[in-house]
């Protein structure tokens, strides 16, 4: 089932590239509102960087981040399992470097699969309209996918018949359009689904040179994992897939030492400046 699931989700996001381009064109930058940014110091071996956060664009990222540097919000501890409301980035490392492209950390573990023992969702695009009733197009599909089937799966150890055949369907013919039987309410009545669903508005920000994002596994499975761009035109092949939520405003020069150096450069400390 997982193999399904993860060609499946590959195979739409391709089907909406286009479309994921398109929306970037409408960035807004955001980050010009009147609305205070945090500023916080990362103290790395190789030196100091500034950052300026945007809790205009990404409010749950932005607390979750400086709630972990600063030691606010609950995390787990991936080696005792305990729970801990004390820094969490001290000490962790740039675990994954890659020259050209971006510096990568904020795992416990060092592995890259690492986190706080907990995941929270995406704040990517503006939200767009209500998804009800029948299903039209395979932006829709792709919505309904992530939010509803694949929580779903991963949650459900016998699912439900019909949900993956349709899956097996999409897979088969490399189209959403499978999904296109069916309106939104039936979807929701087979997953278990409460609330809302809402279409993809434009695109919040781009990942662009400098910008802080998150890292994920997947839709909506941000942890404590974050990347900062090093590659100068940007990396808009992930544009719409990661958040972001800040940029650096000082020590470029020592992301690119880190980038130089590989993995393994340590970071002493993540703080709000006053």
């Amino acid at each position: 089932m997982k193999s399904i699931l993860i060609s499946t989700l590959t195979m739409l996001l391709l089907i909406t590239a286009a479309d994921a381009q398109e929306k970037s064109a409408q960035v807004q930058e955001k980050s010009a509102q009147a609305q205070e940014k945090p500023v916080v110091l990362m103290k790395t071996e190789l030196g100091d960087v500034t950052l300026e956060l945007w809790p205009d664009i990404a409010p749950k990222t932005v607390d979750n981040f400086v709630g972990l540097a600063m030691g606010t919000k609950q995390w787990k501890d991936p080696n005792s399992n305990e729970l801990k409301s004390e820094p969490f980035y001290d000490g962790l490392t740039f675990h994954r470097v890659i020259d050209d492209f971006m510096i990568q950390g904020g795992d416990p573990t060092g592995s890259g699969s690492g986190g706080p023992g907990y995941t929270f969702e995406d704040e990517i695009f503006e939200q767009g309209e209500e998804l009800t009733g029948k299903i039209t197009d395979e932006d829709a599909a792709l919505k309904i996918f992530q939010d509803m089937m694949i929580p779903y799966f991963q949650k459900t150890p016998a699912a439900d018949s019909a949900l993956i055949a349709i899956t097996e369907q999409c897979q088969e013919q490399q189209s959403g359009r499978p999904m296109m039987a069916h309106d939104v309410e039936w979807y929701k009545e087979k997953t278990g689904y409460e609330g809302p669903i809402y279409r993809n508005g434009a695109l919040k920000a781009k990942v662009a040179y400098g910008t802080i994002c998150m890292a994920n596994a997947g839709p909506n499975t941000n942890g404590s994992q974050f990347f900062i761009v090093t590659k100068k035109p940007g990396a808009d092949w992930l544009d719409g897939k990661h958040t972001v939520f800040g940029k650096v405003v000082k020590g470029m020069d020592v992301v690119h030492r880190i980038e130089k150096k590989g993995n393994g450069v340590k970071i002493k400390s993540i703080r709000l400046v006053d």
